[in-house]
């Protein structure tokens, strides 16, 4: 373009052309140069077999995913590791928001695997926020030792509005982490409420952690949460709150009396630790050992394992069939006509529901006729 001061009618004065701007881009890049291969399924098997972490986390994401193909490629998968899986300590670790649970993995992880050795998976839920539907994902920044261990993997993974964020995608992981070679899993709670039963059907040894001094020490203890914890831990016992926290623990063994004796047989025990100092980590080791030891001896252990081989069984069958009836072309019609309809209180809730449900078991009759 030709700067008009550089006319005639203005004496003295001269604008130089300036530098062409160079693209940004490479020309010689080729698009689509660094694109990932996708990996097939005997890739993947092979990879996870391999205890390949790259190939694992691409496994998890396509487990995670909603994609119907991609559910189907992952159960494939799936299938084909389950000979491998079955070989780990797998520990759930729940407790109040704040309680220090991510903290108090970083040390459980470390200890277990100095003293013990193997590969250690820490699969850690976080909240997906109601409004937007994303989640951080920050549990891995508050785990710094084990995020720099290579014989760890931390995988973050968002709720996605399952039952308190844990759910038949954890189960499926937990496959695929035992497959790659991970012989302890840990399992990372939101907090304490419903997520705590889907937890409790998964793993071998629930642990409770617990934090005193926030005013009425009682509160804590719920008789479902306290049923299902094979062993109570009270964190933060070191500086002025250790006072508190051993009078917490006793009122946790007082209240555990009034419990009936677990299914397992075994009195669970309560324990105080400082996650933050480190103390007292090899004495709660020593009582999930003892636990594992005890149970596998009185035969516990491989019931436990297939009630929860036959919990999943129907929580499958349960999520399935709600996933076929959401995803009905006509029911997801007549969706928004019920909704309608409920809210304009021309019909009940439940009387909108049974026709919903009334028209899908008619189309299941028609097609099977």
């Amino acid at each position: 373009m030709e700067h008009p001061e550089n006319s005639s009618e203005y004496a003295g004065l001269q604008v130089n052309s300036g530098v062409e701007q160079q693209s940004i881009v490479n020309p010689y890049l080729k698009r689509g140069r660094f694109r990932r291969r996708e990996l097939s399924v005997s890739d993947m098997v092979e990879g996870i077999l391999k205890g390949d972490v790259t190939i694992l986390s691409q496994a998890v994401t396509l487990v995670e995913s909603v994609n119907p193909d991609h559910q189907q490629k992952a159960q494939e998968v799936i299938d084909r590791l389950l000979p491998y899986s079955g070989n780990s300590v797998r520990v759930g670790i729940s407790g109040v928001p704040g309680a220090g649970k991510s903290t108090s993995i970083d040390e459980f992880g470390m200890h277990v695997l100095k003293e013990k050795g193997g590969k250690l998976a820490v699969l850690a839920i976080d909240p997906s926020s109601e409004r937007t539907k994303g989640s951080i994902l920050g549990d891995k920044t508050r785990m710094e030792k084990l995020a720099l261990h290579p014989d760890s993997f931390i995988r973050p993974s968002p709720s996605a509005g399952s039952l308190g964020g844990v759910a038949r995608k954890t189960r499926e992981t937990i496959i695929l982490c035992e497959a790659a070679g991970f012989d302890k899993i840990f399992v990372e709670t939101v907090g304490v409420g419903q997520s705590e039963t889907a937890c409790h059907s998964m793993v071998d040894f629930f642990l409770l952690i617990q934090v005193a001094g926030t005013g009425d020490e009682l509160q804590g203890i719920k008789r479902g949460i306290m049923e299902m914890s094979d062993g109570i831990v009270i964190n933060k016992c070191d500086g002025d709150n250790v006072d508190r926290c051993h009078m917490a623990a006793t009122n946790f063994r007082n209240a555990l009396h009034f419990f009936p004796m677990p299914e397992s047989g075994w009195t669970p025990q309560v324990l105080c630790y400082s996650g933050f100092y480190g103390y007292g980590i090899k004495e709660v080791w020593d009582m999930i050992y003892s636990y594992f030891a005890f149970v596998k001896q009185n035969g516990y252990f491989d019931y436990r394992r297939n009630e929860q081989a036959k919990y999943w069984m129907y929580e499958s069958i349960n999520e399935h069939l709600r996933l076929n009836f959401y995803n009905n072309p006509v029911i997801q019609q007549q969706l928004t006509e019920a909704e309608r309809t409920v809210l304009a209180g021309q019909k009940t809730s439940f009387i909108a529901a049974q026709e919903l449900l009334d028209s899908y078991y008619a189309q299941l009759k028609a097609v099977s006729r």
